[in-house]
């Protein structure tokens, strides 16, 4: 197994309850591989940790580091794991909760860009977040993140 293939990330689904339904809150990827894009492009907030930290803390310090903001509290609910097309696994809770995208502060990267140009810019992880309910939410994120979605409904019901 090489050690791209053994990546992991944890992340955190906020909900909330509207008129409409259930909303989750996702991030856009940040960056220029996702600038023009929207379908495949949003993702739970989540990030990679070693095998040596918990999931579940690593899902609460990467909800921090991506969001700029402090994780919320509440029962967290197991969403499990799913395997994404690029080999890694994501481990997932949700939690109900509120947030104003307004008040989210990205964590960033940086990258050599343009490619080969030798110049590196900073990007933000994420460059926009947004409420969104189950079936707008279904269109737009990353396919294997979709099964958190289904699992949410699921509990929700």
């Amino acid at each position: 197994m090489s050690p791209r293939r053994g990546r992991r990330s944890a992340g955190l689904l906020l909900f909330r309850r509207s008129g409409d339904g259930l909303e989750v809150l996702l991030g856009h990827m940040g960056g220029p591989f996702f600038a023009r894009r929207d379908a495949g492009a949003w993702t739970v907030p989540k990030g990679e940790y070693d095998p040596e930290e918990p999931a579940w803390e690593a899902a609460r310090r990467e909800f921090q580091e991506e969001l700029g903001l402090p994780p919320p509290d509440g029962e967290a609910v197991p969403l499990g794991e799913v395997r994404q097309t690029n080999g890694k696994t994501v481990t997932a809770w949700a939690v109900e909760g509120d947030l104003d995208p307004a008040t989210v502060v990205p964590g960033t990267f940086l990258m050599e860009w343009p490619p080969r140009s030798g110049r590196t810019q900073e990007f933000p992880e994420l460059d926009r977040v947004a409420w969104l309910g189950l079936d707008r939410a279904r269109e737009v994120i990353v396919t294997a993140q979709t099964a958190f979605l289904d699992r949410l409904a699921e509990h929700s019901l």
